[in-house]
């Protein structure tokens, strides 16, 4: 039976209000969002709906919801009553996700069902009515969403394997003092790329080269420090600290970051990749030696060898390889002794693995914390909403520079992410604010970015309760909020409420450019 007559006869149906529902991962350039609003447009059109309302993850991977504010604010709308609309038109199952657990993805769908709302997809062969055919097709479906992205990810995986052992950059970061030169298929050098740069083509390759002088200087510094003058890294990252050295982000040191630069290869001129992984966006996981591959004197030098291995001696003999069980007593030790737990304490003491050794093994420090008994100070819950923030922050300026630039706008971010650069006319700086929802049921925002800020215009991004989901932009210039001490309100008088705004697109209008050609 046709899908079309499966869920009733177009004319009945005439009138229903719906919403599309579009995803595009940057590997699926098949699915781009002109086909399938194309697609879903067709569809309405012989289902006789009225699209309302559009929700747009683009660029986004299906496998998790956590990177899709578009699908958080479907469900968001659709179960807090904001939705004008009965049905959410979708192309098909896999731009619904390609979650690894299909579960997952039904229980999305089962929240808008129960919400009132119908997920209807307009390029699969069955009608998703309920039937058990339907039903047995589109748990098919989802499970070859799934198994496509796990096959995807092994064929990436393999060739990146190849390419490593072959002796180019595959990924990461390429240290202080270092710099990744792309090449052509050839040998031949291109370009030198700067942090954020990514190739693109995929006949290119990428090679570490040597960087500044000044860089070099600073590595070569600090394996003298550690093997000649038997400084550990603390020591030395408060030697550096004090003759205002930073490091390859542009901040103090830190104990981590000295023990990075003693331990990576690339500086004598190795290759070494898949230390560990994280497949499919999954969990982390630390790979065992034997399964390292490392291409060895492929790049150019910067530290002599036997000055490296000397450094490696050193740390093996202060810091020998514990395992899991070890680790956990001597941190369970440390809680004994001190009657809590801090980043300080654990880098303080001396017989003690450092925290980022906690985090990377255990996943957190707050995931060791629990496993030696230690209650995570009340703060810890705070920070995780604190991170939370900072990532939709993080995706918010993401859109936005790619907005401007497809409206012929240029926008630049500086790389702690404070201020950004449009046109070289104007600067904005955008910080994000928790709702706080007193006693009497009135939501609050607080911001001090608000009070600091010196950008030309100041955007805050103010979060619905439960801090899930964006409720508005506050797009203001800076000096009307020069006088307010950092606290908002449902109602702040027309003189702000005048700049709050559902989308940053004023914005974007703003940043916008139209070329006018010379006359002929």
């Amino acid at each position: 039976m046709d899908k079309f007559a499966a869920a009733g006869d177009p004319l009945r149906r005439r009138g229903v209000r719906a919403a599309q529902y579009l995803r595009m991962s940057t590997d699926q350039q098949t699915y781009s969002l002109d086909n399938q609003r194309d697609a879903i447009r067709g569809y309405a059109e012989v289902m006789g709906y009225d699209i309302v309302a559009t929700y747009e993850d683009p660029g986004r991977s299906g496998l998790h919801m956590e990177s899709r504010p578009g699908l958080k604010k479907l469900l968001f709308d659709v179960e807090h009553g904001l939705a004008d609309f009965e049905t959410v038109v979708v192309y098909d199952v896999s731009r619904w996700g390609r979650f690894q657990n299909i579960d997952e993805s039904a229980s999305y769908e089962y929240r808008c069902q129960m919400a009132g709302v119908r997920i209807e997809f307009c390029a699969e062969q069955f009608g998703n009515d309920g039937t058990v055919g339907s039903d047995i097709l589109k748990a098919i479906k989802r499970s070859m969403a799934a198994e496509y992205s796990r096959m995807l990810s092994q064929k990436v995986f393999m060739g990146q394997l190849r390419v490593a052992g072959m002796g180019f950059h595959v990924g990461g970061m390429q240290g202080l003092g270092l710099r990744r030169l792309m090449v052509d298929q050839f040998g031949h050098p291109k370009l030198l790329l700067g942090r954020n740069e990514h190739k693109n083509l995929q006949s290119d390759r990428v090679i570490i080269v040597p960087g500044p002088p000044e860089e070099i200087a600073t590595v070569q510094l600090i394996f003298r420090l550690f093997v000649g003058s038997r400084k550990n890294e603390a020591e030395i990252a408060r030697y550096l600290n004090a003759r205002e050295i930073v490091n390859d982000f542009g901040r103090p040191w830190k104990r981590e970051g000295v023990r990075r630069v003693l331990t990576n290869e690339k500086y004598i001129g190795n290759n070494v990749w898949n230390r560990r992984c994280m497949k499919l966006k999954s969990k982390m996981v630390w790979n065992p030696p034997d399964q390292w591959v490392r291409a060895e004197n492929v790049f150019e030098p910067i530290v002599n060898r036997k000055q490296f291995e000397k450094a490696q001696r050193k740390i093996e003999l202060l810091y020998p390889r514990m395992s899991d069980d070890e680790m956990l007593a001597a941190l369970q030790s440390l809680y004994k002794c001190h009657g809590k737990l801090s980043d300080a304490i654990i880098n303080a003491a001396p017989g003690c693995p450092s925290s980022w050794r906690y985090r990377s093994r255990f996943g957190g420090l707050l995931a060791a914390y629990r496993l030696v008994g230690c209650r995570p100070p009340r703060k810890c819950h705070f920070m995780e909403i604190g991170k939370r923030l900072e990532a939709i922050r993080c995706r918010v300026i993401e859109d936005l520079l790619v907005a401007i630039k497809e409206v012929g706008g240029q926008a630049s971010c500086d790389p702690g992410r404070e201020l950004i650069r449009i046109n070289d006319e104007f600067t904005v700086a955008i910080a994000i604010a928790r709702c706080r929802v007193s006693h009497s049921a009135y939501p609050r925002w607080s911001s001090k970015a608000a009070r600091e800020a010196t950008a030309d215009i100041f955007v805050l991004i103010r979060m619905h309760p439960g801090d899930l989901a964006i409720r508005d932009y506050l797009i203001v210039p800076t000096h009307e909020v020069a006088g307010i001490k950092g606290n908002f309100h449902v109602n702040n008088g027309m003189k702000l409420d005048a700049f709050l705004f559902p989308s940053l697109n004023p914005l974007v209008a703003l940043a916008g450019r139209t070329f006018v050609g010379s006359a002929s």
